[in-house]
C-alpha cells in the first residue's frame, strides 16, 4: 500500500487553549477552527503547523470521542494518520487482506460512503490494539484541505 505519514490526532479539553499554548511555545502556525459532525460524532479541531510537521488538535464534544476524553484524559494521540495517491486502490488492498475499513464510529464502510464531512475522502482500520486508531486519507484532498484551512 502507498501510504505516507501525514499527522497524528490528539484530543484536548479546550481547544482554544491548546491552539494558543502551541502557537506560543513552538511558534506553529494555527488553521481556522473546523467542525466535524456525522453519526452522533460532534467535534472542533484546528491543526498545528510548524513547518512542514502538523498534529491536529481536537475537541470531541459528543461521540466516541468524547467518552475517549473522559476515561483517559487530554493529551491522548489516539490515532495516526496517512495519506495515499489513490484511496480506492488502497482500499481494495485491505479489503483482499480481509480488512473491512470502517467509519469515524467503527462501522462497516463501504467505498461509496468514502466522503468526509469535510469532502476529503477517508477510512479507518479497524481498532486492533486498544483505543489506537489509523486514518487514511487520500492525498490531494487532504492538500487542498490544508491549503483552505491556512487561507
Amino acid at each position: 500500500m502507498d501510504l505516507k505519514f501525514s499527522h497524528v490526532d490528539i484530543l484536548v479539553e479546550d481547544l482554544d487553549e491548546a491552539c494558543a499554548y502551541y502557537a506560543n511555545i513552538l511558534n506553529a502556525r494555527i488553521s481556522t477552527t473546523q467542525v466535524w459532525e456525522r453519526g452522533g460524532l460532534h467535534v472542533r479541531y484546528a491543526v498545528a503547523l510548524m513547518g512542514q510537521e502538523r498534529f491536529m488538535l481536537v475537541q470531541p464534544l459528543t461521540g466516541n470521542l468524547r467518552v475517549l476524553l473522559d476515561a483517559h484524559g487530554e493529551g491522548m494521540i489516539y490515532r495516526h494518520c496517512y495519506t495515499t495517491p489513490d484511496i480506492e486502490v488502497a482500499y481494495a488492498e485491505l479489503v483482499a487482506k480481509g480488512v473491512q475499513p470502517e467509519d469515524e464510529n467503527g462501522q462497516p464502510l463501504t467505498l461509496e460512503d468514502l466522503q468526509s464531512p469535510a469532502g476529503t475522502r477517508i477510512i479507518w482500520l479497524p481498532k486492533r490494539f486498544g483505543h489506537f486508531s489509523i486514518e487514511i486519507l487520500e492525498e490531494q484532498g487532504l492538500e487542498a484541505f490544508m491549503v483552505a484551512a491556512f487561507a
